[in-house]
């Protein structure tokens, strides 16, 4: 199969390779790129917990954290594994999933994550914000063509359907689908763990199917 892989410039090597030693024809077509907003310290020593929700985030707070890390909850193993370690990683990888698992009362919380993320963590765990990176969409010139898209953010969902390519794609988890899908944008399998190995099973899975 031609796949598409939308990771950002520099974050797609693994992935790729991965596909390739299975024989596929792999694209890099990255949709969006990363923007730290800031160099300026973060002071976690005063947190009970703080809370990554992506990869990006993870290595933009160990860029900028100052003090004893607190207890860490990420949003996926992918996540967790970014951040060095995590003493909760969600088995739900979205904020619903994460808020249900944090203890309560949780103490004073920080979510650090990408500017314009949703609040729903912040909200439930009436925590401190600190907004790390802004994603910004990549529109490729020529639109990139293929069997399968592999879409790892819903930041790359949103740039893949202004596209509108028709191409159908694998999803890294299920906020990346539930955008995918309202955009109308054919989701044909989502990742059983959210990572790039899971993106690999679910394309194994979708190639030995066809």
């Amino acid at each position: 199969m031609r796949l598409v892989v939308t990771r950002p410039a520099g974050q797609e090597r693994d992935l790729a390779a991965r596909l390739e030693a299975l024989g596929h024809d792999v694209v890099h077509c990255p949709l969006i790129r990363i923007e730290p907003l800031s160099d300026d310290p973060i002071d976690v020593g005063e947190y009970d917990w703080v809370v990554v929700t992506s990869p990006n985030g993870a290595r933009e707070l160990l860029r900028r954290a100052r003090g004893t890390m607190p207890r860490v909850a990420a949003i996926g193993r992918a996540t967790a594994d970014a951040v060095g370690h995590a003493d909760l990683v969600a088995v739900v990888s979205t904020q619903e999933g994460l808020a249900a698992e944090m203890p309560r009362p949780p103490g004073r919380v920080l979510v650090a994550a990408a500017e314009g993320a949703r609040t729903y963590l912040t909200d439930a765990l009436a925590a401190d914000f600190v907004p790390l990176y802004r994603t910004l969409p990549i529109r490729p010139e020529p639109l990139p063509s293929g069997d399968l898209c592999l879409l790892a953010s819903a930041s790359a969902a949103r740039a893949f359907a202004e596209l509108g390519t028709g191409i159908p794609v694998v999803s890294i988890g299920p906020e990346t689908t539930r955008v995918a899908r309202e955009a109308g944008i054919e989701v044909l399998a989502e990742a059983t763990t959210h990572d790039v190995d899971g993106l690999v099973r679910a394309v194994q899975r979708l190639a030995i199917g066809s």
